[in-house]
């Protein structure tokens, strides 16, 4: 994908709302001048994250995570860089252009057109179903499964009619034309005046923000596949996109956790039973793709898969795919819940059809942990050795060996065997490798576990408050080079800003200023900021964050002219004693020839040197105890105080 121009993209990011976004996921309190909240990226209980809407940040000081609100909204929504400054841009009326012109610009419209497309047949399917006497005959099999008319306007549900060329007759009168049809997956690639779906009942798929992206039917007669979704598309990836995701997802926000059901209808049933957090992938088994994206939002998926041999099999499977994905992992089991009845229903659908919504919202209580699933699963259909084998892939799939011990243990307690025995098989197992599936995913990002920890001088300080304010990096180049640093993470920090000065603004365009460099504000910001990602050392990043959040950073020109200054007293005071230890050479010389004499320096030139570098020194040491008072670092002499 092209990328965006970076006047433009600075147009969007500073049009962000910072608190509008972040109150999209969580609640926020001002408190000291600052917004709090609980961090959705971890469990607490008294609020540690924060936003800064003046630069349009985040950090948390529990989990330590934090960036740009950009980076936030990647986070929570699961979005690349491109979609997200899409989104934003579309959110706050800001227009992005592309530095490739009208190719990106053109593809990007052709989306629009097939989302609006989209839009009009679902709206059309939705009048047929509700208003017409043709759809009569499906709104009634859907209200005799349970569900109201309000749970049927929530999911938008439609009726495709029996005539199979109705639909393009009644998109090219609307003006499309049959090639922009063709390829909208929507018509018979063979015959494509031929409706995809026709006499069947319309499930709109959509995205996240409630965009249609494709189509479920489910055939009422005749011959066919019960149920059919929309072709694949640039829109739509069937193992990306989950079913109601866009109704279920503030229910999943608030309580971390979600229902993972087989079918459509299984999740309009607990829907329409009070339990809004229920989704469900496309008629394919879960994806770690699906399972990634849910990850952003929730903790825990509890999984309520139809009720027999084959439904059970699918929940093995889902397990895995959530524990692979660090995703904690229960099980509704329906046979419990309906123990003793003549009839034991098979799905959450039937459940509310049979029972009412009542018995379904009491049935989801009844659920166990994955472990004790597969525990008893085990025992209904295996014998001998492979039964502590059959667990292994769920071992592999824990995330952490705290977890498989915890497994291990109950595994031997429902066996009868030691728990040494099991963990013993199981290391076999991990070390030759046979049918050993990958623990996790994607690695977690973990902060500087081997790293030193940080002694913040003034040299970090400076370039910290550097990195948050990079206008202001031409003027500290113009007076300080990479030499001129020892701390190596302000280095670091040093090499990241030339190469993105580099980037962005292009080295032929810096001039030398004075030596009066950051003492005012007035230089404009550059045109986009410095990505935190690039800093390589975790310590280095949570350092700036944490101080941006604590506004330590809230006067740069400040810290960086005191850092200057201080650099300027260190290599003084290098020189000066280089001075001295010359001084003391040439006081200890008794006798020496005439060629050497020539050779050394003479003694008045080096005093007077010294003379003006101490001079220097005391003018500096003076303007730093200055910074440091009005900073705070050092109390102001009180006159009444003695000496």
């Amino acid at each position: 994908m092209a990328r965006f121009t970076e006047t433009s993209k600075q147009e969007v990011i500073d049009s962000i709302d910072a608190i509008a976004v972040a109150a999209d996921y969580l609640r926020l309190e001002k408190k000291s001048g600052r917004y709090w909240g609980l961090c959705p990226f971890h469990q607490e209980k008294t609020p540690s994250f924060t936003v800064n809407p003046e630069k349009k940040s985040y950090y948390c000081f529990g989990c330590h995570k934090g960036g740009s609100i950009v980076n936030f909204i990647m986070e929570m929504e699961n979005l690349s860089f491109p979609e997200t400054m899409e989104t934003l841009s579309k959110r706050f009326g800001i227009p992005l252009v592309y530095e490739s012109g009208g190719i990106e610009k053109e593809k990007e419209g052709k989306k629009e057109e097939y989302r609006e497309l989209y839009r009009r047949v679902g709206a059309s399917f939705h009048h047929i179903l509700m208003k017409t006497d043709e759809g009569e005959r499906a709104k009634s099999y859907v209200t005799e499964r349970g569900i109201s008319i309000e749970t049927i306007e929530r999911f938008y549900l439609g009726f495709a009619p029996g005539d199979r060329y109705w639909l393009y007759r009644f998109l090219q009168e609307k003006g499309f034309s049959g090639e922009f049809l063709a390829q909208s997956g929507l018509f018979s690639r063979r015959y494509p005046q031929i409706s995809f779906f026709t006499n069947r009942l319309i499930f709109p798929i959509m995205d996240k923000d409630g965009n249609t992206l494709a189509f479920g039917g489910r055939l009422m007669e005749g011959d066919g596949p019960k149920y059919l979704n929309s072709s694949e598309s640039e829109l739509f990836k069937k193992g990306r996109t989950l079913f109601a995701l866009d109704l279920a997802l503030p229910e999943i926000r608030r309580t971390k956790e979600l229902f993972l059901t087989e079918g459509y209808m299984d999740v309009i049933a607990l829907h329409q039973g009070g339990i809004s957090n229920a989704v469900a992938p496309l008629g394919t088994a879960f994806t770690d793709e699906q399972a990634k994206l849910l990850r952003r939002w929730a903790e825990k998926v509890i999984l309520m898969l139809d009720n027999d041999e084959a439904g059970q099999n699918a929940v093995y499977k889902a397990i895995l795919t959530c524990r692979r994905n660090d995703l904690d992992c229960f099980v509704v089991n329906i046979s419990t819940f309906f123990k003793g009845k003549e009839e034991i229903p098979k799905d959450p659908a039937e459940i509310l059809q049979k029972f009412g919504p009542e018995v379904l919202k009491n049935s989801v209580k009844c659920s166990i942990l994955d472990v004790d699933f597969i525990i008893s699963r085990i025992k209904a259909n295996r014998k001998g050795p492979q039964l502590v084998a059959f667990l292994f892939p769920y071992l592999d799939a824990l995330g952490s060996e705290v977890g498989r011990d915890t497994s291990i243990g109950l595994i031997a307690d429902a066996y009868g065997v030691e728990r040494r025995a099991i963990w013993e098989d199981y290391n076999r197992h991990r070390e030759t490798g046979i049918n050993k599936t990958v623990y996790r995913s994607e690695p977690k990002e973990i902060y500087s576990d081997n790293e030193q920890p940080l002694h913040a001088g003034y040299e970090l300080y400076m370039m910290g408050a550097v990195f948050v304010n990079p206008g202001l990096y031409g003027r500290l180049r113009s007076v300080l080079s990479l030499e001129d640093l020892e701390d190596v993470h302000a280095r670091e920090l040093y090499i990241i800003l030339e190469e993105w000065y580099r980037d962005t603004i292009g080295s032929g365009n810096v001039t030398k200023g004075s030596e009066n460099v950051c003492r005012s504000s007035d230089e404009p910001r550059a045109a986009s900021e410095v990505p935190l990602e690039r800093i390589m050392n975790g310590n280095v990043r949570d350092f700036i964050l944490r101080k941006e959040v604590l506004g330590s950073f809230s006067n740069p020109e400040m810290l960086i002219g005191d850092g200057i200054t201080r650099i300027k007293i260190k290599t003084l005071e290098k020189k000066r004693r280089e001075l001295v230890r010359k001084l003391r050479n040439i006081a200890n010389i008794t006798s020496v020839d005439e060629s050497t004499q020539e050779k050394l320096p003479r003694q008045a030139d080096l005093l007077a040197e010294k003379i003006h570098v101490d001079a220097e020194l005391t003018k500096l040491k003076a303007l730093t105890i200055k910074g440091m008072i009005k900073t705070g670092l050092v109390r102001q002499p009180n006159v009444h105080e003695g000496s």
